[in-house]
């Protein structure tokens, strides 16, 4: 072979396997392009054997042991190492080794020399060196891709979680801008299917929460890490309180604060805070109802006899008889009224059983359509579960024809009084109540609601919007329903009528009845 240069045959081959090697390459480029996929390990052996082959010709036709391009054998074990399993690169790597040798002992009839063992103790070092390398990178991206996942699937949960809140989120940036929100905020604001982002929230919430903006505006202005505020919602016919809690982002900056509010309708927990308070209040009124019966009682019942025992004397005239008349019917009002202060301080469970709340609502329903205010045109029904409850059902039984006859008697003629008894669900009861193992009893009925002045303090005693009524009636189905651990409730409208709602703790639910 001439050393100043190559056979045109043997240029021929190099061009042609370089240009093989160019395909192939070109062909991979492009299989990823297109599929997005990776390399399979037949093409990567494909692909190693052909670079050893191409590699080990170039060394041949260059001189064997005398070839200045033993060093292209490194970038194939390179590639092999970086792109295959270990295994895999370890047998690339044996083969190049094996090919090499070959080709200098076989084909150039070379003695082995300390040249070609250190070139093959090269070739095992980068091996060895790219294959720890490759081993911690494969790690390395292992791990990556799990935080990566990890990242995504915490911010689907987070994305999640936002979305489906019952807690309205909204954020806005230096200049008041809404940057986020999640449904609950809409729905909450009255603002859903509107374009909201990138808007003033300050026109958004105008006119429905002056507070809500108020306190995200002082937090921005004042920069608060966190503040905490009730307020209204306003808009359409709904009103509502809400408490909202801000924070602040961006303290330490010298830029416009951003500030997130969380806000939420605390309706149902301030019904909870009104029935703490209104047991409270009724206790104290019990306690001293007791009082102030058991003290005037006697007295009373010493003043009557004494008239009487006045009235019948022989020298007694007929206007001192209409008058000894007079104070003993209205000693009798008076011992009337005192009873029935007595009753409401001794509301308690007597004699506990297990009762079929629905069989006690027949049994009331049933003396109250034989009272002279039930007329013949008013419609008194029960409906719904059979539901055992643990308590005196004789209580129970005053509480159910308490409300059923006052039902009967704030609706007059051709109306409908319906008791229904079921299981409630969570929409029935107010946010912070429990709703599970209970049993829930309606009375409903369609006259003309209550006052909204008279809701307020309808279950204080002496309160009562019927001419002749004591006012103790409902004092006293408050305190039996707490006496059996439960809760009682009114909503009342013009349109809608008056529905009074309570909340007992249920022992089983038996059949639905029909």
């Amino acid at each position: 072979m001439a050393r100043d240069g190559l056979p045109p045959g043997t240029i021929l081959i190099l061009v042609a396997a370089t240009a093989g090697s160019v395909i192939l390459g070109g062909y991979a480029a492009w299989y990823l392009q297109k599929t997005g996929g990776r390399l399979g390990r037949g093409y990567l052996y494909t692909q190693a054997v052909f670079d050893l082959a191409l590699v080990t010709l170039v060394v041949h036709v260059t001189g064997g042991s005398d070839s200045q391009f033993p060093a292209l054998y490194v970038l194939v074990i390179a590639m092999s190492a970086v792109l295959m399993p270990l295994s895999s690169s370890l047998v690339v790597t044996s083969l190049g080794i094996l090919m090499y040798v070959a080709d200098i002992v076989f084909w150039h009839s070379a003695q082995t020399t300390a040249a070609i063992g250190f070139q093959i103790a090269v070739f095992v070092g980068v091996f060895v060196a790219i294959s720890v390398i490759a081993s911690r990178a494969h790690v390395a991206g292992v791990e990556r891709q799990e935080l990566e996942r990890e990242v995504r699937r915490l911010k689907l949960e987070a994305s999640d979680i936002l979305e489906n809140i019952r807690s309205g989120i909204v954020t806005v940036d230096g200049d008041g801008h809404l940057i986020y929100t999640n449904p609950a905020a809409l729905e909450l604001l009255g603002l859903r299917g509107q374009s909201v982002l990138g808007r003033p929230l300050a026109k958004l919430v105008s006119g429905r929460s002056r507070e809500l903006w108020d306190v995200i505006e002082a937090t921005q202005r004042l920069r608060l890490k966190t503040q905490r505020t009730e307020g209204w919602v306003r808009w359409g016919d709904r009103a509502f309180p809400i408490g909202v809690t801000t924070t602040a982002l961006n303290l330490a900056d010298d830029e416009p604060v951003t500030v997130t509010a969380i806000f939420s309708d605390i309706s149902g927990q301030k019904r909870i805070e009104e029935l703490h308070i209104r047991n409270g209040r009724l206790e104290a009124v019990a306690e001293l109802s007791a009082s102030l019966a058991h003290e005037i009682k006697n007295p009373l019942a010493s003043i009557r006899s004494s008239v009487e025992q006045l009235a019948q004397s022989d020298r007694t005239t007929a206007d001192e008889r209409f008058l000894a008349d007079l104070v003993v019917r209205e000693s009798d009002r008076l011992a009337r009224l005192l009873n029935d202060f007595l009753d409401f301080s001794r509301v308690q469970v007597v004699d506990s059983s297990t009762v079929d709340l629905s069989a006690v609502a027949c049994g009331a329903v049933d003396i109250v359509r034989r009272h002279p205010d039930c007329l013949p045109d008013t419609s008194v029904e029960v409906m719904g579960d059979a539901i055992l409850v643990e308590g005196d059902k004789d209580l129970l039984h005053r509480v159910v024809a308490n409300l059923v006859l006052n039902a009967v008697q704030a609706s007059g003629g051709r109306s409908r009084v319906t008791v229904e008894i079921r299981e409630p669900d969570v929409a029935d009861v107010p946010r912070g109540l429990p709703h599970d193992a209970c049993a829930m009893m309606r009375v409903c009925d369609d006259g003309p609601g209550i006052p909204p002045e008279l809701q307020e303090r309808l279950f204080d005693p002496f309160v009562t919007g019927r001419v002749g009524g004591t006012g103790l009636g409902l004092a006293i189905v408050q305190r039996a329903v707490q006496a059996h651990r439960g809760v009682v409730w009114v909503e009342s409208s013009p349109q809608d009528g008056t529905i009074f709602t309570i909340l007992i703790p249920a022992k089983a639910v038996l059949e639905v009845a029909a």
